[in-house]
């Protein structure tokens, strides 16, 4: 008897978990892991950027331009998928 009634309580524990993680689309992640991952894409932004300018500058004997243009293009495109990222968090 008593071990039936245990079945039974677990089976409804596991299905009330179940229907609320079904609810959850994506794990909720702190503030903390929100700010490390938008700065971590501002700074991959940025450097992406300094890097190409930096290759591009090599190549064509250019040098301080390609490196800047393409600094402050990372840095524009950095910021903008910071910009995207919050809409998306405040949007949940």
């Amino acid at each position: 008897m008593q071990e039936e009634d245990f079945k039974t309580r677990l089976k409804i524990a596991k299905n009330k978990a179940k229907s609320k993680y079904s609810e959850e689309k994506e794990p909720s992640k702190s503030g903390m892991g929100h700010a490390f991952k938008m700065s971590t894409e501002l700074v991959a932004a940025v450097a992406v950027g300094t890097i190409i300018g930096f290759i591009l500058d090599n190549w064509f004997g250019t040098k301080p331009w390609l490196i800047l243009i393409f600094f402050f293009v990372g840095v524009a495109t950095g910021i903008m998928n910071v910009v995207k990222s919050a809409k998306k968090m405040q949007e949940k």
